[in-house]
């Protein structure tokens, strides 16, 4: 994976000129989803945005996603040093550098521009101003408005009564008070006026005054002229019902009062109970999320990097085995209906021209020279001489060592475990681990009808149609072609998730077995086994697993009757498949075991009746 740096300004990490952060971008490797894992993808950071497209040439189409860098958080995982998570609420994107210092290089960039970002920041202030809104605020506090008191129109007509009562109150303390202030002025007045007449009678007792300070009435007695002052005559007031007025104005304001208090501790026990009721709601609310979160802790491994095989991954090896077989029977399901649908994955790879057969002796293996050997312990091969390529000594060994050992019988043998028996067909398994690695040998034994070695060995070997009974194949290509006999085949199988998805280069090579005796029957096999190639070098999107298999498949022929030719009813291929394979990475023993036992005689049947299908009334291929 490659990754380069592009920026808007200097090569600093800020702008000199504007004080910004400058634009950053380069090919990262994001994680898409379980089923594809982790894909380049082309980045950008600028203006406090993370972008990704899908490449750098498709820039022009616009992006396929992108963070705010405000709110985010970033976090550097804590076993893969290339690994880095960007997280904005329930958004994550699980990021992947080249190596640490790109890593590195990111985080402090993405860090810059966050800090540089819209919050807190003194580029934030000189650009949106640092007044707050008196609008803003007015605003909420209009949003706490009398509308939460529709159901207390009785609390509020009471305090308008309140009101009334208050300003009848204040008008009557005025005229009380003018009045008070009348009769104060009055009695005032009338003192002194008597003061000074009883003055003058001392000093002048016979003396007559002005009719109008005294006057004599009938019985010859003397009265004042001057009246004491009339209360009710003061300004008007009537003394007697301002009082009454006054003390029911009081009245009304106590009962008033009386009354508000009632309904506040009425209101006041609403409130408690709409109060606890929320509370309540709050506390299942509360409780609900945090069910929600430890469900969704459970199941994010549907989608997260975390979740699936690895060193440090999360899940255990019961779930994991739950999510392989889920994984295997939706696949399952989905190779059934193409089978009901006649539906065949297209042919990557065209068939060499002269490869197909439809006569005896037509096939290239036919007519070869060949010599004979005493055993079969010194394994002579067709036309040897004429395979020859830089791998050919090691193909030899593999021949050599297969027909040696591999047709060996395991029914005594302690050390193999019979683990399926269906039919004529049966699975022995032998464990072996190396450094935690499962490394089980597998054999397999099975007896078919109707087609020859010769038969079963091409359509195991052929790669034009391959695809046609390899389920487990996502896509394959030839990367060297060897000889007629030999070939170089790099290959992805489909990912079963949680499982990471595995990728095998391997040599591919099939041989004719020379006969030692009349009665030994008629031979062939084909071996695969891992190589390595500079056009298919390991990634890091795959775990690159090592394999050594092979098929030896004899044709047994029973007599026909009479002067009868041979036909496929006197066929038998009794068929020797061994497997040793490295899956490599860090899949728990228990599923890789489990899987294997339950996919191995899948495949073996798979193939042979594929091959009793496509032989079906066509002539004897020996």
């Amino acid at each position: 994976m490659s990754e380069k740096s592009s920026s808007s300004g200097s090569d600093e990490d800020v702008d000199p000129e504007s004080g910004q952060p400058v634009e950053l971008g380069g090919v990262l490797s994001k994680w898409t989803n379980y089923i594809h894992g982790w894909q380049d993808r082309w980045v950008v950071l600028k203006n406090n945005t993370l972008s990704y497209y899908k490449s750098e040439d498709e820039r022009e189409y616009g992006c396929r996603g992108s963070l705010c860098l405000s709110k985010a958080v970033i976090t550097p995982h804590e076993f893969d040093e290339c690994r880095f998570d960007i997280s904005v609420n329930d958004s994550v994107w699980y990021l992947r550098a080249e190596d640490p210092d790109h890593r590195h290089q990111w985080i402090e960039s993405i860090e810059l521009h966050k800090a540089e970002s819209g919050y807190g920041s003194e580029t934030s202030l000189r650009r949106h101003g640092s007044m707050l809104s008196l609008t803003s605020a007015a605003s909420a506090l209009s949003a706490t408005s009398t509308s939460s008191f529709k159901k207390g129109h009785r609390l509020r007509e009471k305090l308008a009564e309140m009101e009334t009562f208050r300003d009848i109150l204040c008008r009557q303390v005025d005229t009380l008070q003018k009045y008070f202030d009348s009769c104060a002025d009055a009695v005032s007045k009338d003192e002194f006026q008597r003061d000074r007449v009883e003055e003058d009678e001392d000093d002048f007792p016979t003396s007559t005054k002005s009719d109008g300070e005294y006057y004599h009435n009938n019985n010859g007695s003397k009265e004042k002229l001057f009246s004491p002052a009339s209360p009710k005559g003061m300004n008007g007031i009537d003394f007697k019902g301002e009082a009454i007025t006054f003390k029911a104005t009081t009245a009304g304001i106590l009962s008033t009062l009386s009354h508000c208090i009632e309904l506040m501790v009425k209101r006041e026990e609403s409130w408690q109970k709409r109060v606890d009721k929320e509370l309540e709601k709050r506390r299942r609310v509360e409780d609900a999320y945090k069910s929600a979160m430890h469900e969704l802790k459970k199941k994010s491994h549907y989608g997260g990097p975390d979740y699936e095989e690895g060193p440090n991954s999360l899940i255990n090896d019961e779930e994991f085995f739950d999510a392989v077989e889920a994984e295997l029977d939706r696949q399952d399901k989905m190779e059934e209906q193409c089978q009901s649908e006649k539906v065949r994955i297209p042919r990557l790879t065209p068939v060499p021209p002269g490869d197909a057969y439809s006569t005896i002796g037509t096939h290239r293996f036919a007519n070869k020279p060949h010599s004979h050997s005493s055993s079969l312990s010194s394994v002579e091969l067709v036309s040897a001489s004429d395979d020859i390529h830089r791998f050919s000594t090691q193909v030899e060994e593999m021949v050599q060592n297969h027909m040696t050992y591999s047709l060996q019988d395991v029914g005594g043998d302690a050390n193999w475990q019979l683990v399926i028996e269906e039919g004529e067909m049966k699975v022995y398994r032998r464990e072996v681990e190396e450094n935690g690695i499962v490394l089980d040998p597998l054999k397999a034994t099975h007896a078919v009808k109707g087609v020859t070695g010769h038969e079963v060995c091409h359509y195991f070997w052929d790669t034009a149609v391959r695809m046609d009974w390899e389920t487990t194949i996502e896509n394959f290509n030839i990367v060297e072609t060897l000889s007629d006999n030999a070939v170089i085949v790099y290959q992805t199988h489909k990912r079963v998730w949680p499982a990471s998805q595995r990728d095998v280069l391997y040599l591919s090579a099939i041989r004719k077995i020379l006969p030692t005796n009349e009665n030994d029957p008629d031979t062939w096999l084909v071996c695969n086994f891992s190589v390595d190639h500079d056009k298919a070098p390991p990634t890091n999107r795959c775990v690159r697993a090592k394999i050594n298999v092979a098929i030896i498949c004899q044709t047994l022929v029973s007599p026909p009757e009479g002067d009868k030719e041979i036909s496929r009813e006197n066929l038998i291929c009794k068929i020797t498949y061994v497997a040793n394979v490295n899956p490599g990475g860090w899949a728990p023993a228990s599923v890789l075991r489990a899987v294997a036992k339950r996919e191995y005689p899948k495949f073996l049947k798979r193939f042979t009746s594929y091959v009793q299908e496509k032989t079906a009334g066509k002539t004897i291929l020996f």
